[in-house]
C-alpha cells in the first residue's frame, strides 16, 4: 500500500487554528445559552480519537468541555443497568462533554472479546436507539463520530507506539488483539450501525488514514452540525491599582545576609550554595 499524502502542515495549521477559534464561540454559545452537548468518539485503534479530542479541547475552558474516558466497570458497576455509570457523566446546562469510547464499548470489544453475554449484547442493541432519542428529545445536542483507518495504516501505527517509549503505554493487550481480530471488529461495527445508526442521532465516518484530514473534518462538520452564534464578549478593562497603604510601609523586606555567590570548599573545592535570604 502506498504511502498516505499527509495534509501538508502550511494548510493544516492556520486552518485548525481558525477551527480552533470557532470551537471557543461554540463554547461560549454553550455557556450563554445553557446548551448541552455531548460529542462520542468511537472507532478503530489508533484511529486518531485521542489527538483529535486534544486538538478540540486545547483552547476551551475544562470547566466547560470535559472529557470522559472510563476505565473498566467495578464489580457494583457491573450490577447496574449498563448506561447508567454514563448518565452520570452526561452534561447540565452550558456544558460540552466529549466521550473518548462511550456505551458503545458494549457493541465494540465487549461483543468481540466475549466480554458480555449474547443477551446482553441484544438488549444493548434494544435500548440503545431509545436511550439515545430520550436524550435527543430532552434537548440534548448528540452527535457521534466513527473514526476509520485501514488494518495497513493501523499496524504502522502501532509498530511507531511500541518503538516509542513516550508513547507506548498507549498500547495494551487489547490492542494487538485487535490485529489478530480486524475481521471480527469490522462485523461488529456492521452490526452496530445497522442498529444504531437512527435519524435523532446519525453517526458520521471520518477517514482518518491522515490524522491531520480527520481532525479538521471533523471539527469543521461539529461546527457545522450545530446552529451556534457568535457571542460578544463583556467589555473589560484594568482598573487602576490603589495607591500603596500607609502600613505599606512596614511591610517586611528581603535583603541578602551575605554575598549569593558561590565559594569554593577549602576542602574538597566543590562551590557550596549560595547564602540563603532573609525576610524580616
Amino acid at each position: 500500500m502506498s504511502k498516505v499524502k499527509r495534509l501538508p502542515r502550511s494548510v493544516y495549521e492556520p486552518e485548525l487554528a481558525r477551527l480552533q477559534a470557532e470551537l471557543v464561540n461554540l463554547q461560549e454559545w454553550v455557556r450563554s445559552e445553557g446548551a448541552r452537548v455531548v460529542v462520542v468518539f468511537e472507532g478503530r485503534d489508533a484511529a486518531g480519537k485521542g489527538s483529535t479530542i486534544k486538538r478540540v479541547t486545547e483552547y476551551l475552558n475544562p470547566r466547560v468541555a470535559r472529557i470522559v474516558a472510563l476505565p473498566v466497570p467495578t464489580d457494583r458497576e457491573r450490577t447496574q443497568w449498563y448506561f447508567q455509570r454514563y448518565v452520570e457523566h452526561l452534561p447540565a446546562a452550558g456544558e460540552i462533554v466529549l466521550f473518548d469510547r462511550s456505551w458503545y464499548n458494549r457493541a465494540g470489544v465487549e461483543r468481540v472479546m466475549g466480554f458480555c453475554s449474547k443477551q446482553e449484547y441484544t438488549r444493548f442493541l434494544h435500548q440503545c436507539p431509545i436511550f439515545e432519542r430520550l436524550l435527543v428529545e430532552d434537548g440534548l445536542l448528540l452527535r457521534k463520530y466513527w473514526f476509520s483507518v485501514s488494518d495497513a495504516e493501523q499496524e504502522r501505527r502501532f509498530r511507531s507506539r511500541l518503538a516509542d517509549p513516550m508513547r507506548r503505554w498507549k498500547l495494551s493487550p487489547m490492542d494487538m488483539e485487535s490485529i489478530t481480530r480486524w475481521e471480527d471488529y469490522s462485523r461488529a461495527k456492521d452490526e452496530m450501525f445497522v442498529h444504531t445508526d437512527i435519524p435523532e442521532a446519525p453517526w458520521y465516518v471520518v477517514e482518518s488514514e491522515d490524522k491531520r484530514r480527520a481532525r479538521i473534518n471533523m471539527i469543521a462538520h461539529l461546527l457545522s452540525s450545530i446552529p451556534y452564534r457568535t457571542v460578544e464578549p463583556p467589555d473589560l478593562a484594568l482598573p487602576e491599582r490603589p495607591p500603596p497603604r500607609a502600613t505599606s510601609a512596614h511591610r517586611a523586606t528581603c535583603r541578602p545576609t551575605s554575598p549569593t555567590t558561590p565559594r569554593p570548599c577549602s576542602e574538597t573545592g566543590a562551590a557550596t550554595a549560595p547564602s540563603r535570604r532573609r525576610c524580616g
